[in-house]
């Protein structure tokens, strides 16, 4: 049996390696540590235009179809190069979430919406290409409301 990753998942390795060294170096990684949204738009726009928002979501859904190893081979990438943003929390908690839970028209809106509005997360955008991040309203921290600490809670536009 044979336990290496398949030439394709190389050529995603390689060509996200390739991407992340020279779209994240550390200057960018720390300047956005600094910002409350941790991500600029123009950078979650180039993750949508490499396909890898929706690595994952079935083609149905705006998404390329592939598995949970290929995203692994990307998600150790973004880790190589402490990629800033909100991936985890947009592609596979509120993603894969909707994916599994959601009904038929959430999917559409939330996975594979058609209306665009540019990079930053809006109603009726699409996760899978990258305009809707889907993150928890919170501010972070808890709240008045004793809620517990969001995840990327400050630059939160959709629950």
């Amino acid at each position: 049996m044979d336990f290496g990753f398949s030439q394709e998942q190389e050529m995603l390795r390689a060509t996200a390696r390739k991407f992340f060294e020279n779209e994240c170096p550390s200057t960018f990684v720390r300047a956005r540590m600094e910002e409350p949204a941790g991500v600029t738009d123009q950078f979650w726009m180039k993750l949508a235009e490499q396909g890898w928002l929706g690595l994952i979501y079935a083609e149905e859904y705006g998404g390329s179809g592939l598995g949970f190893v290929d995203l692994t081979v990307l998600m150790e990438e973004m880790g190589r190069s402490v990629m800033p943003g909100p991936f985890f929390s947009t592609v596979l908690l509120g993603g894969l979430t909707i994916l599994e839970a959601g009904s038929p028209a959430q999917k559409k809106e939330w996975l594979h919406g058609r209306r665009r509005r540019g990079g930053r997360a809006h109603r009726g955008g699409e996760i899978a290409r990258g305009r809707r991040r889907a993150l928890p309203r919170a501010e972070g921290r808890h709240g008045d409301d004793g809620e517990a600490p969001a995840h990327h809670g400050r630059d939160a536009e959709a629950l």
